[in-house]
C-alpha cells in the first residue's frame, strides 16, 4: 500500500537550456537532499537530456511522484516549443517518457509556471518572470495559472523580442549596464500591460540586476523552480498550465 497523500515525497525537476536540476521534497516542501545540477547536453535532444536525467534520478532519495518544469509551451504533457533546446522536442510526449523512466506519476508544465507556484501568494494578479538562458513567464489570477504565457517571445523593441533583449546572449553581448536599462524599460511596459499586484523576478541572472526596483517587484530564489513542484499537485494548482 502506498503512502497517504499527506506524506508523499515529490521529485522536482527543472529542465533548462543551460542546466538540469532536481531535488526530492518532503510533504512540507522541505528538501530531503542537496540540489543536483548538471549541464544540459550540448546537443539537447530529448534522448540526450533524458539520459542525463535518468542518471540523476538514480541518485535521488525515494520519491512517490514527479513534478517537471520545461522551458517551453506544454500541453497535456506534450512539449510544443523548445526555443533554447532542440527542434526534436516539438510534439514530444515528455510526461509519458518521464513517467516511464521514473516509474511514478508525473506532471510536466512550463518551467516558469512551476517556478511561480513556489512563490505566489494566490491573491490578485501576480506575474513571474525568470531571467536566465531565455526569458520565462507565468501569469496568475487569484492563484490560477493562465498557462504558457511565453512572454519572452513577444515583440519588445523594434524587431526584437523580450528574450532577444533580456536573455543571456543579450547580457553577454551588450554588458550589464545596457541590459539593466532594457530591463527597466520592460518592467515599465509589463506594469502597464498586466497591472499586477506583484511581479516576481527569478532565474540566475537576477544577480546581475543593478537598477532600483519598484516596491511591488521582488527578486525570488532560483530554487523556487523546484519548490513549486509540491504545489503543482495541489487541487487546481495546475489549472491552465
Amino acid at each position: 500500500m502506498g503512502r497517504p497523500t499527506n506524506s508523499l515525497r515529490t521529485l522536482a525537476i527543472d529542465i533548462g537550456g543551460t542546466g538540469l536540476k532536481m531535488m526530492t521534497l518532503d510533504p512540507r516542501g522541505e528538501p530531503l537532499n542537496a540540489r543536483d545540477r548538471r549541464l544540459t547536453p550540448e546537443m539537447p535532444t530529448p534522448g540526450a537530456v533524458l539520459a542525463v536525467l535518468e542518471a540523476m534520478i538514480a541518485a535521488q532519495p525515494e520519491f512517490d511522484r514527479v513534478s517537471v518544469g520545461f522551458p517551453g509551451v506544454v500541453s497535456g504533457g506534450v512539449t510544443q516549443t523548445a526555443v533554447n533546446l532542440h527542434p526534436d522536442w516539438i510534439g514530444y510526449e515528455l510526461e509519458a517518457a518521464l513517467q516511464a523512466l521514473a516509474g511514478k506519476p508525473t506532471q510536466v508544465v512550463n518551467d516558469a509556471d512551476m517556478h511561480g507556484l513556489g512563490v505566489i501568494e494566490s491573491a490578485g494578479v501576480e506575474l513571474v518572470i525568470t531571467l536566465g538562458t531565455g526569458i520565462g513567464s507565468a501569469l496568475y489570477v487569484d492563484g490560477k495559472s493562465v498557462g504558457n504565457l511565453e512572454l519572452g517571445h513577444h515583440p519588445f523593441r523594434k524587431d526584437k523580442t523580450y528574450e532577444q533583449c533580456l536573455g543571456n546572449a543579450a547580457l553577454e553581448a551588450w554588458g550589464a549596464k545596457k541590459w539593466n536599462r532594457r530591463l527597466g524599460e520592460a518592467l515599465a511596459l509589463w506594469s502597464f500591460t498586466f497591472n499586477y499586484r506583484v511581479l516576481y523576478l527569478g532565474g540566475g541572472n537576477t544577480r546581475k540586476i543593478r537598477i532600483e526596483l519598484p516596491e511591488n517587484v521582488k527578486i525570488v530564489p532560483n530554487v523556487a523552480g523546484l519548490l513549486g513542484g509540491i504545489r503543482l499537485w495541489a487541487a487546481g494548482a495546475a489549472g491552465g498550465a
